[in-house]
């Protein structure tokens, strides 16, 4: 069991040297093609998806890019995705549904990109219909939480059969910042309220949210990247399996089921 603090998690997944995506798609899928662009707009750097094997069947990966530094992030906007961005993760999960392939999507982002130019090509709508979309799409979905999951632009490719986290990971409605910010109008009550949101892995396991924990080294992923993606591997091997050996509408059922009961509310 992580004895780490929310906080302290939150000081993990924002070392210098935590692996990123460009380092997990090399170590896990072989013959990766990135494929680009929206087909409305443009092509988003902020999300990177193509298809590549696994266990030697095709695979469809979509995945959020943190940079490794200064210009890397300056590239993929920090992982702020903007609409395009999400349309085209929507266009390789429809073409992976046509060729009955799994789609495997790994989440790393402080949120969707809220700037004006994202707003008016149609953020929020291209967000929905990513969460209305994926939710009936005939073909396996997993999804992996690598650092942060923040808010609607990470659970645009976390509506999945199966969420699984990293041990250090942390998935959000908002960050602990924006928390703070908005409740008690005081940004450095951050560590407060990360402690308050109940973020973590073993959390969201107990609330239904997440399914299964990827161990990561001690001290965090960046201390042992090969073990990392060796962890995330076998996992990946263990779910496209069970998965895919599921009959399609009740795979689809199960999916439903899977966010009806998710939340705990109490009338008063």
């Amino acid at each position: 069991m992580n004895d780490l603090t929310a906080t302290e998690r939150l000081a993990v997944i924002h070392m210098k040297g935590r692996p990123t995506v460009r380092d997990y798609i090399p170590a896990l899928f072989g013959n990766f093609l990135e494929l680009h662009g929206d087909r409305h707009y443009g092509d988003d750097a902020a999300i990177i998806g193509g298809v590549g094997t696994f266990g030697g069947k095709p695979v469809t990966v979509i995945a959020q890019v943190k940079g490794r530094n200064l210009e890397e992030n300056k590239r993929s906007n920090f992982s702020m995705p903007h609409p395009e961005g999400y349309r085209k993760a929507l266009r390789l999960a429809k073409q992976a549904e046509k060729f009955h392939r799994p789609v495997i999507c790994l989440v790393d982002t402080p949120g969707a990109f809220c700037g004006i130019e994202a707003e008016k090509r149609g953020q929020g709508e291209a967000i929905a219909r990513n969460l209305m979309e994926f939710m009936t799409l005939k073909t396996p979905i997993i999804s992996i939480v690598l650092g942060e999951g923040g808010s609607g632009g990470a659970l645009a490719l976390a509506v999945c059969d199966e969420l699984a986290m990293l041990e250090n990971a942390l998935y959000s409605v908002i960050s602990p910042r924006g928390f703070a910010s908005i409740l008690w109008k005081d940004a450095s009550r951050e560590s407060e309220a990360a402690e308050l949101m109940k973020i973590t892995a073993e959390d969201l396991v107990k609330f239904g949210v997440c399914e299964h924990i990827i161990d990561e080294p001690d001290g965090g992923a960046h201390n042992d990247p090969a073990l990392t993606s060796e962890n995330i591997s076998d996992y990946l091997a263990d779910a496209i399996q069970r998965l895919s050996a599921i009959d399609t509408d009740k795979l689809l059922e199960r999916r439903y089921e899977k966010f009806r009961k998710i939340g705990v509310f109490a009338e008063s």
